[in-house]
């Protein structure tokens, strides 16, 4: 599991959740590599509806979040009835099952477990999971007391793109915004471990109490996934 977050190269401003609408954060210094542009978005609930949804913030961390060590803490874990919800950076998590693009010559923080296991009590392989990092339990925020587990569903919004993910590792304490390379690949962002990412406009919804299992079956977690964001949006 990870105890640090890589600083992204372009890091900039995190958007910052309010209880009006989200204010437009900065955009990097200079542009990234062009990438490619992902899977389509899963499922039938557009990126659109799901962000209406989350335009205000009740929040529920007793303070904020840095997206990198030693950034500015701006970052507040939002929550409704149904879901907990923030909108940050993309660091990537390549830790997990030793793959050809997750290892320790991709990677020199690589680390061989994840804090949630496969089915078989195996770390997860983050080069073909989708998968979300949530903040290690600390002073802001305990997941767990908010009804989010290791595979819990997840919506990841990002450039219009919506795909839908599991709670498979855990970070540090105080910095949010992070997910697999499988995640960030699908999602058209650049997935290397050293210098890929994007500095902010990805929202994370982590729906309540939901649970994939296997953890390791993504067609799953798109199926409940879809279920509960269909649910999300009907404000049921």
């Amino acid at each position: 599991m990870r105890t640090r977050m890589l600083a992204l190269v372009a890091a900039s401003g995190a958007v910052v959740l309010a209880a009006a609408a989200l204010p437009a954060s900065a955009l990097p210094a200079s542009a990234p590599p062009a990438q490619d542009s992902g899977a389509p978005s899963e499922g039938t609930v557009g990126a659109a509806e799901l962000l209406d949804r989350v335009r205000t913030c009740r929040r529920i961390s007793h303070g904020m979040y840095r997206t990198d060590q030693g950034g500015p803490a701006k970052i507040p874990v939002c929550g409704t009835k149904r879901a907990v919800f923030w909108t940050a950076d993309m660091d990537i998590d390549c830790d997990g099952r030793t793959t050809a693009v997750c290892n320790r010559k991709k990677d020199p923080s690589f680390q061989p477990g994840t804090a949630f296991q496969t089915s078989a009590g195996k770390p997860l392989d983050s080069s073909t999971l989708p998968y979300i990092v949530v903040p290690g339990p600390g002073p802001l925020w305990k997941y767990a007391d908010h009804g989010i587990k290791g595979g819990a569903v997840a919506a990841v919004i990002h450039d219009d793109k919506v795909l839908y993910a599991v709670v498979g590792d855990t970070g540090p304490t105080g910095i949010i915004g992070e997910a697999s390379y499988a995640a960030a690949k699908r999602l058209g962002i650049d997935p290397d471990p050293k210098s890929g990412g994007t500095a902010s406009e990805v929202t994370y919804i982590l729906f309540r109490d939901s649970s994939v299992s296997p953890v390791e079956d993504h067609e799953a977690a798109v199926a409940e996934g879809e279920a509960l964001a269909r649910k999300f949006v009907a404000g049921d």
